[in-house]
């Protein structure tokens, strides 16, 4: 361990304070990770609060909001003149599955083919890192604040989807997560050794791991699109286009609050299947440089931090807290003392993109 940084979470409504504690580990990436992230401390970076806790099944972000979301999103491009046109809507009864729900069932399942469209759009719109689009080119400063929100909003549904279908059947298999997110978060480069952390095998995290944010490139990794398309999928057949390795990074990095599916049949399975799906698709699963998976740079002292190990209780107390508060290092500390659902977030949130 090179360092304990205290998250205090926060319950909006009556001001409770829950300090979470991480231990940093000892490798070459989270001391690359640990300085990036000091950094965005010391400059008070904006932290994306709308794309933070995902999967929380009961979470005030539920499906209708996020439709919302979208299509208030698929309006303002719309209405920006910018040569692009999306002629779709989304609502919850065309986004998830109507009928029973349970195992081979298919009440609630999420309706992919309309996430991967909504993912083609944004990738048209913005084009990908080094390279963007014409029509973000020519999109001010709120246009391209509702070009961002069509991928962050895709996400956040997909795994909102999957919580919500587990909770009726598996509810101790649903996945919530943390994404941390700073606007204009400084990036560094990957070097060769900090390639040794991914690999097939980090795709199973455990609870509490904390881990470098996934790729900075625009696009999905290779782990999104056999999820999304399917086993028999091939690359040049799918509706998103982009796929990139990680050479880039930040101090960005996710938690994750599920409990761990390495040990587990179904887990195995998916992971003997995503090999063959590689080895078909033509990569190499054993290549680390692909950055498949999720490279760990920390665990939460659980123990500590909620008084058990149990993820039932883990989960209890989190759902109470889901906002950050503040982030305090050995080194530097910073209070966000602002929520997505303040009035003016959306403002301050275009006011700092267009800083750049």
């Amino acid at each position: 361990m090179i360092d304990r940084i205290t998250m205090t979470l926060r319950d909006v409504g009556t001001g409770s304070l829950l300090p979470v504690y991480i231990d940093v580990h000892d490798n070459s990436l989270s001391r690359k990770w640990l300085s990036a992230l000091n950094n965005i401390l010391r400059n008070n970076l904006m932290l994306e609060k709308n794309y933070c806790f995902f999967g929380f099944a009961d979470g005030a972000r539920n499906a209708e909001l996020i439709t919302q979301e979208i299509n208030r999103s698929i309006a303002a491009i719309n209405s920006a003149n910018i040569g692009y046109q999306i002629d779709d809507n989304f609502t919850v009864e065309n986004t998830l599955q109507a009928g029973p729900v349970g195992h081979g069932k298919p009440g609630l399942k999420l309706i992919q083919e309309k996430f991967n469209q909504l993912h083609r759009y944004f990738e048209d719109l913005q084009g990908v890192s080094g390279r963007m689009s014409p029509f973000y080119d020519k999109a001010d400063p709120t246009t391209r604040y509702h070009i961002r929100q069509l991928n962050l909003l895709c996400h956040e549904y997909e795994s909102l989807a999957l919580s919500i279908r587990k909770k009726e059947y598996l509810p101790e298999w649903q996945r919530p997560s943390q994404l941390m997110c700073w606007l204009h978060a400084p990036r560094f480069t990957l070097d060769e050794e900090d390639f040794e952390l991914f690999g097939i095998e980090s795709l199973a995290r455990p609870l509490g791991g904390v881990f470098i944010g996934v790729n900075k490139a625009v696009g999905k990794h290779h782990w999104e699109v056999f999820q999304d398309e399917g086993r028999d999928s091939r690359l040049d057949e799918l509706t998103t286009t982009t796929l990139r390795s990680q050479t880039e990074a930040a101090g960005d990095f996710d938690i994750e609050w599920a409990n761990d599916p390495g040990n587990f049949e179904f887990m195995k399975k998916n992971m003997r299947d995503f090999r063959e799906w590689l080895i078909v698709n033509g990569f190499d699963p054993e290549d680390k440089t692909l950055t498949i998976g999720h490279p760990q740079v920390g665990q939460v002292d659980l123990a500590t931090s909620f008084g058990t190990t149990d993820y039932q209780n883990i989960w209890d107390a989190l759902a109470d807290h889901l906002d950050v508060y503040k982030i305090e290092t050995s080194d530097t500390t910073a209070t966000f003392d602002y929520h997505w659902s303040d009035a003016d977030f959306i403002d301050q949130q275009i006011k700092v993109i267009s800083q750049r």
